[in-house]
């Protein structure tokens, strides 16, 4: 079944030295592995830091792997907190990481008292903009260390690594979380969910699931709403881009 086609789309690359997607099982220890591809969630997150308002969501439609996967693993002197010691970890990253992502963004039906802020032109024309200027805030890929650079491009332009592999799976892996104020289902309500799945990469290419669609839920425990509103002087929606289409209306 093919997946429908949105109006809002945009395309980006993104790139950088090193990742750490990390595998929640390696974060107990206090060392770090990352995953050999990106998380639905870490790219939601680069996405996020592109544009984002309280409502839209985002919706990461699929990425395509344009350099060979290569990880290597880093010493790092942690401090500890009880007596200021160092202490020996070791990080395994992803290193020279290059992604073309394709995603679009949905109006986010928990937060009906935004719905003066729904004009999908001007978010998707602000969004593309804000890919060309690379990003609103910092880009990091998975993790604070790792500083990513975004781009825009068109997805599927190019060689890439792994264009003629026509299928490779890579196990349980986590998806994303669901909070609470962008829960598509019922039962996630009122709840940070995590998500699983068994993600595949065909021709270079992984699409993802919407989060509802994973095969996989684990309730991680139950979280409030932010509430966003001009009365609580947290939320000023398209007016922060009113000078910008002034200037586009006079052109």
């Amino acid at each position: 079944m093919s997946k429908p086609i949105h109006k809002n789309i945009v395309t980006f690359q993104v790139t950088g030295d090193r990742a750490l997607f990390s595998d929640p099982v390696t974060r107990v220890g206090g060392e770090k592995c990352t995953y050999q591809v990106p998380t639905y969630e870490s790219l939601k997150g680069i996405l996020s830091s592109v544009y984002w308002k309280p409502t839209i969501v985002w919706y990461i439609d699929a990425v395509r792997i344009m350099n060979p996967i290569q990880t290597e693993t880093v010493g790092i002197r942690n401090l500890k907190y009880q007596n200021g010691e160092s202490d020996l970890s070791y990080y395994t990253y992803l290193r020279d990481v290059y992604y073309q992502v394709k995603a679009h963004f949905e109006w986010n039906d928990h937060r009906p008292e935004l719905e003066c802020d729904r004009n999908e032109n001007k978010h998707h024309n602000i969004a593309r903009r804000m890919i060309e200027k690379g990003g609103r805030r910092d880009i990091f890929l998975g993790t604070r260390e790792c500083q990513g650079y975004v781009e825009p491009c068109e997805f599927g332009a190019g060689e890439g690594a792994y264009d003629n592999i026509p299928e490779l799976g890579f196990g349980f892996m986590l998806h994303g979380i669901t909070y609470a104020d962008e829960s598509p289902l019922l039962e996630m309500d009122g709840k940070m969910t995590a998500n699983f799945w068994y993600p595949v990469m065909k021709n270079g290419v992984i699409e993802f699931p919407r989060p509802e669609e994973c095969p996989f839920h684990k309730e991680i425990r139950e979280m409030q709403m932010k509430i966003f509103s001009k009365e609580l002087q947290n939320f000023i929606g398209l007016d922060e881009f009113k000078t910008e289409f002034e200037g586009e209306e006079a052109k």
